[in-house]
């Protein structure tokens, strides 16, 4: 089993003007980050999985397969609004050969009781076989934390590779420290947010990061700096990209300043998103982006393309 660790990047997903996957897109974002020094790939909500169908997620997850081809770890998702719509995800991603599968809760339920969300993911965890997944809290979506107490339980009925975690629950840092005390240091957990807090859960002891992919030339040397224990430059890095996600008000806004950002490198031909959105950038906001993306890439030595 491969080690699942390091700068693993949530896929953007590009669609063409018919609205489908634009597959050719697709292999150029997977070649541009994995050249940017990722460790995989993960396919998360920021991917707008949401607004994708079955069927088009197991087409990207087969996507995803072929074009990264072995050169890292493919993590896909299998959160669903149903126990049977993310079986179905499960059984695709195993027979497909994923490294790992991630999982946020059903969204459209309200909070559901400890014992229900056991029942759920533990019904994905049995159907993943030997295939690791990966527990996402999902709290800035659904408006209501998995509570601790949950996600230690099911540390204890899996073990610390077969379920791993994301929580993204405010406070971050505290519940993460608290997460691993309640599993004795053994729980592997991933950082999100776009690394916003990344310096400080590195120290508290995450494995990996999240990210999107249109940053990935500054998280890398980041992650990097904080695993060589060179804080200096990691401050220096973070500060940049802080000032960028400080842009960041939801989910939509996140998924189109990415895409304006990929366009902008020449990874995406479009930055197009399934609507209906909640955010579009006007051109205040966009002028800014440009401008606070140009001060993290000097930051980091990185050439950008200007802006048009």
């Amino acid at each position: 089993m491969p080690d699942i660790a390091g700068v693993l990047p949530v896929v953007s997903t590009p669609f063409d003007s018919d609205w489908s996957l634009d597959r050719g897109a697709l292999r150029r974002e997977v070649d541009w980050v994995m050249g940017h020094g990722a460790d995989g790939l993960t396919v998360g909500m920021v991917s707008e999985v949401l607004r994708l169908t079955l069927t088009e997620r197991m087409e990207l997850c087969d996507e995803l397969v072929a074009s990264l081809d072995g050169r890292g770890v493919l993590i896909t998702s299998v959160g669903a609004e149903s126990t049977d719509q993310a079986l179905r995800l499960v059984r695709h991603a195993v027979g497909s050969g994923v490294d790992a599968m991630m999982a946020n809760p059903p969204l459209t339920v309200g909070s559901l009781s400890s014992e229900q969300l056991l029942t759920h993911y533990g019904a994905l965890a049995d159907a993943a076989g030997d295939t690791p997944l990966i527990v996402q809290d999902a709290s800035g979506y659904i408006g209501s934390a998995v509570s601790l107490e949950t996600l230690a339980e099911l540390y204890r009925r899996y073990g610390g590779t077969k379920v791993q975690f994301k929580p993204e629950a405010q406070p971050l840092g505290a519940r993460l420290t608290r997460l691993l005390e309640l599993t004795d240091g053994g729980a592997r957990v991933f950082e999100g947010i776009g690394g916003l807090a990344l310096v400080d859960n590195y120290q508290r002891g995450v494995v990996g990061s999240m990210p999107a992919t249109d940053l990935i030339w500054a998280v890398v040397p980041l992650w990097r700096s904080l695993v060589a224990g060179d804080f200096d430059t990691a401050y220096d890095i973070h500060a940049g990209l802080a000032a960028v996600l400080s842009l960041v008000g939801n989910l939509d806004s996140y998924v189109a300043m990415e895409k304006h950002l990929l366009v902008r490198q020449g990874v995406l031909p479009h930055p197009r998103q399934r609507q209906p959105v909640s955010f579009s950038l006007d051109p205040q906001t966009r002028t800014e982006l440009d401008r606070l993306t140009d001060r993290l890439a000097a930051i980091v030595g990185h050439a950008l393309p200007p802006t048009h």
